[in-house]
C-alpha cells in the first residue's frame, strides 16, 4: 500500500492541481484586471493602476485625498421624498398657484405643461422642484432667467411653488409621435440596467421606473431637446448640482448617440 501524504510535494496530482489553480488564478487576472479593462476605450489613457481599480470597482484615489475631486460639493440640499401619507396643505398650494402664475408661466405654461426647452413641472416630484428652486437661488445651477426671478424667494415660496407643480396632473408625452424612439434597444437598454463596464448605472433607478432617489426627477414626457441639452451640460461639466457628481459620472461615458437616444426614448415615455 502506497502511503505518500496527499499534501506534499512528492504527490504528483497535488503539485498537478495546486499548480493548475494558481495558472488559472494568474490568467484570470491578467484577462479580467488588465486585458479586459485596457481592451475598452473608456478605460484607456489612465494608467495600469486606474485600470485594475477601475475593473475592480474601486477608487484609485479615495474621497478624502481630493485628487478626484474638485472644489466644493457641488449642491448643499439633500432632500428626501416625503412619507406616501403625508397630504399637501391646501394653502399652500394656493399660494404656489399664485406665484406660479406671475413669475412662471411664461417659460412653463400656466399649467406647467411642456415647453421645448424649458422643463415641464406639471406632476413632477415636490422634492424634485425644491430642490432645483434652492440651487438657482444659491447659484449652484446657473440660469440667467431663473436665478433673479428665484433670488428673494422665501424658504416658504419655493416649497409652495413645489407643493402647486406636484399637485398638477402629469401632461401627455412631449413627442408621443416619437414612439419608435420608445422601442430604441441601445436607449431601453441604458434606461433599464445601464453598462456596468462603462461604470454606467441605470437610469431607472433613480428616475422612477425601477426605484427613485430623493430629489431625481420623473424624465417621462419631457422635451427630447430640453433632457438632451441637461445631459450634455452634465457631460461637459457646465451644470455641477447633482449631489456626489452622480449624473456627471454616467453622461460624461455617453456618446452623443446614446444621449439623443435616451433623451428620445423618455420624450416618447408617459
Amino acid at each position: 500500500m502506497n502511503h505518500e501524504r496527499v499534501f506534499s510535494v512528492r504527490n504528483p496530482w497535488f503539485v498537478t492541481s495546486v499548480g493548475g489553480t494558481i495558472a488559472l488564478a494568474v490568467v484570470s487576472i491578467l484577462i479580467g484586471f488588465i486585458w479586459l479593462p485596457s481592451a475598452n476605450g473608456d478605460f484607456s489613457g489612465h494608467g495600469l493602476w486606474a485600470t485594475i481599480c477601475s475593473a475592480a470597482g474601486a477608487p484609485s484615489s479615495w474621497y478624502g485625498g481630493g485628487a478626484n475631486v474638485a472644489g466644493p460639493a457641488p449642491s448643499e440640499v439633500v432632500v428626501l421624498p416625503p412619507p406616501r401619507h403625508v397630504s399637501v396643505d391646501a394653502g399652500s398650494i394656493g399660494r404656489g398657484a399664485t406665484i406660479a402664475t406671475q413669475n412662471c408661466s411664461m417659460c412653463h405654461g400656466v399649467l406647467g405643461t411642456v415647453q421645448v426647452t424649458a422643463p415641464a413641472l406639471a406632476g413632477q416630484y415636490a422634492d424634485v422642484i425644491y430642490k432645483e428652486l434652492r440651487d438657482y437661488q444659491n447659484g449652484l445651477r446657473a440660469n440667467a432667467i431663473m436665478q433673479p426671478i428665484i433670488h428673494n424667494r422665501s424658504d416658504q415660496d419655493l416649497h409652495d411653488l413645489a407643493a402647486y407643480y406636484a399637485s398638477l396632473q402629469r401632461a401627455a408625452p412631449a413627442q408621443p409621435g416619437a414612439a419608435d424612439a420608445a422601442q430604441d434597444a441601445d436607449a431601453v437598454k441604458l434606461a433599464m440596467q445601464g453598462d456596468p463596464i462603462r461604470n454606467i448605472a441605470p437610469c431607472a433607478a433613480c428616475h422612477g421606473q425601477l426605484d427613485r432617489k430623493g430629489a431625481a426627477p420623473w424624465l417621462g414626457g419631457q422635451s427630447s431637446i430640453y433632457l438632451a441639452a441637461q445631459m450634455q451640460r452634465f457631460a461637459s461639466g457646465e451644470r455641477r448640482n447633482d449631489i456626489n457628481e452622480q449624473m456627471r459620472n454616467v453622461a460624461r461615458h455617453l456618446t452623443p448617440q446614446e444621449i439623443d437616444g435616451l433623451a428620445k426614448y423618455y420624450a416618447a415615455q408617459p
